[in-house]
């Protein structure tokens, strides 16, 4: 794993994690930003991919 898979993935995790929050406190914004975050680790995560790829590893 590379560094953009490694923080991708803590990225979509923390999205995650503040989505449950924002749902358990009743804060739409909340939810909004988890989700934000989840699609963007997930963007970095595919981008470490195909680092990845590119360098041979895969």
């Amino acid at each position: 794993m590379n560094e953009d898979q490694i923080k991708g993935k803590a990225k979509d995790i923390g999205g995650k994690i503040q989505e449950k929050v924002g749902e358990a406190v009743g804060s739409r914004q909340q939810q909004r930003e988890g989700l934000s975050k989840q699609a963007e680790g997930k963007v970095q995560e595919k981008a470490g991919d195909v680092k990845d790829i590119v360098k041979g590893n895969r």
